[in-house]
């Protein structure tokens, strides 16, 4: 999709989806997108984009990772316009958390493990909020180099960052898959959020641990170089690779490319939109 931009300056906007289920009988990852429909709410709303993946088995894991990302994308539509992004991304995911595990009491459900991961960006101006729960990723892809802008909620990586395991030990590591955080296992979850300023060509990429888990840093920035600005290609070859090198788990991508930004500065405590060089 793509943002008018007969009048300069404004945040646009083109975005893709590839997802596939791979060898597995059902496919538990889901995406969602807000779309802003006019140019004065992409200034007052913006974007917002949210991935997860969910677990349990007997469709629970489906059910709440589809759950979560609708009540995310219905609640940044309805919230007042304007309001920060820091804070209402964090507040949507604990809305679909309690979601989630409300839905995971009824009887259906019960006893079945049902959980989700989540994480979510939203795009302002030149302002990304990104804010999630569990092991599915964002990363962002500048001036040709690829960041990893989140931290996994899991059981290895915590082991990692105290340096009880080694790089090594963690990516082979049979426990790898146990997350310490995901929407669902509690009544009140903490998302873990961070706030960047993005520039025009910026590439992000959400993405569930079925894509990144196979494919690694270097092939992921390899593909992204050569379709940088074609997002829906973007994703889908990054889907289809990730699924030839090992189709275990469902993989998806949701690749967001940022072609033109309203770059905002700060002028006596109030905001202003900052000319063009």
């Amino acid at each position: 999709m793509v943002t008018d931009l007969k009048e300069s300056p404004m945040l646009d906007i083109v975005y893709g989806i590839g997802t596939d289920p791979g060898q597995r009988a059902r496919n538990e990852d889901a995406t969602g997108v807000f779309a802003p429909r006019s140019r004065r709410e992409v200034q007052a709303r913006g974007w917002m984009f949210a991935l997860a993946d969910g677990a349990g088995g007997h469709a629970s894991g489906e059910k709440a990772a589809s759950k979560a990302v609708t009540i995310m994308v219905k609640g940044f539509g309805e919230a007042e316009e304007q309001t920060s992004l820091n804070s209402l991304i964090p507040r949507l995911i604990q809305h679909a958390n309690a979601a989630v595990y409300d839905e995971a009491l009824n009887r259906q459900w019960r006893h079945k493990g049902m959980a989700s991961t989540v994480v979510a960006c939203a795009i302002r101006q030149d302002q990304a909020v990104v804010s999630h729960v569990g092991d599915s990723r964002c990363y962002l892809i500048r001036d040709g180099n690829l960041e990893l802008l989140t931290r996994d909620h899991s059981w290895v990586e915590e082991q990692r960052r105290q340096g009880l395991l080694t790089e090594a030990e963690a990516e082979t590591s049979e426990s790898r898959h146990v997350l310490t955080r995901a929407l669902g296992m509690d009544r009140f979850v903490t998302a873990e959020t961070s706030v960047l300023t993005v520039r025009a060509n910026d590439t992000l990429i959400l993405c569930t641990d079925g894509l990144y888990a196979k494919l690694g840093g270097a092939p992921m920035a390899n593909i992204l170089a050569q379709r940088a600005e074609d997002p829906s290609m973007t994703a889908q070859e990054l889907v289809r690779e990730a699924i030839r090198l090992d189709g275990s788990d469902n993989a998806t991508a949701l690749v967001i490319h940022i072609r033109s930004v309203e770059a905002m500065a700060m002028y006596r405590g109030r905001q202003y939109v900052r000319p063009a060089s």
